[in-house]
């Protein structure tokens, strides 16, 4: 049933008609529970009290799969704007992209372009900016053209998806250019010829990679509210004496919050995910196939006043 639910969700995600419905009527049916407002304005009182919380923050410009070259260029300027408005108000959070909202499906040139102005400007105010990471299909170039960018921007990050074959490969070619890596499960729906369809070895593989990039030395974001990802990431670093300045845990704003709440207590960084804008549709789909709870939060959004 769990399957089913997923695959669901991922279906309704890719229906255009429901994206366009979706832009229409705002962020309503518990969207806005999980999104931080439709522009980056709306998500500052957040960020503020997030960064109160003791809690760090990446902020994500909602939107992907631009094909017109004139909207890539808007969407860079927007990240341009975003890094500028959280310098300017001394917040504490990051920057996440998707390279496809930038111009990756229409050309390498014109995304590199822009993706250079934006790690330009992030440079300057020493923000640290990471490419999220979308289907299988777009793994590879998302993957060379942060090789290509990193060696120029050390303040660059980008993801590595569990469900992937490929990822263990991934690490051991990301390994000489010391990756500031986000380690996450994956949710989109990928064919069995590419991906691991069985939850345990997700999360083996999870378990293994985060052992193999912390053990290499490099930056670690362990992205996953799963409790069993979380402990064995914490005995984990204690067996291997990994200092808390080497990792951090990373969590979907409106998701598992008294975890969120209860790791900073003890001591280690949590970063929240916070997206924000009028394409919120994709996304809130794709958190409702990831977990079956989620769907509570659209139920109560629905008939909430």
């Amino acid at each position: 049933m769990e399957a089913i639910s997923k695959n669901f969700f991922l279906y309704l995600s890719n229906n255009k008609l429901l994206d366009r419905f979706a832009k229409r009527f705002g962020a309503k049916f518990g969207a806005d529970k999980i999104v931080g407002g439709e522009t980056f304005t709306h998500a500052i009182p957040i960020i503020q009290q997030l960064n109160h919380d003791g809690l760090e923050v990446t902020v994500d410009h909602l939107g992907e799969f631009v094909d017109c070259e004139e909207e890539s260029r808007d969407r860079a300027g927007e990240c341009i704007r975003t890094i500028q408005q959280i310098a300017s108000g001394g917040l504490r959070s990051e920057v996440s992209l998707k390279l496809t909202s930038l111009g990756l499906d229409i050309s390498r040139d014109l995304v590199i372009e822009n993706l250079s102005l934006i790690l330009k400007e992030a440079e300057k105010h020493e923000i640290t900016v990471t490419i999220d990471m979308e289907d299988s299909s777009r793994c590879g170039e998302t993957l060379d053209i942060y090789r290509e960018l990193k060696e120029k921007y050390p303040n660059l990050g980008t993801v590595v998806q569990s469900y992937l074959y490929r990822s263990d490969e991934d690490l051991d070619a990301l390994n000489d250019c010391d990756p500031y890596l986000r380690l996450v499960k994956g949710a989109y729906k990928e064919s069995p010829k590419v991906a691991f369809s069985e939850k345990k070895l997700v999360d083996d593989n999870l378990k293994h990679l985060i052992k193999k990039n912390l053990l290499n030395g490099h930056y670690t974001a362990v992205a996953s509210h799963d409790d069993r990802i979380v402990e064995y990431t914490k005995a984990l670093a204690e067996e291997h004496s990994i200092p808390r300045e080497q990792f951090e845990f990373q969590m979907l704003y409106g998701m598992r919050n008294q975890m969120q709440k209860d790791l900073v207590e003890e001591g280690y960084k949590v970063r929240v995910y916070l997206p924000y804008g009028e394409d919120w549709y994709g996304y809130f789909m794709r958190r409702l196939a990831e977990r079956p709870a989620n769907i509570a939060f659209a139920v109560k959004g629905i008939f909430s006043k």
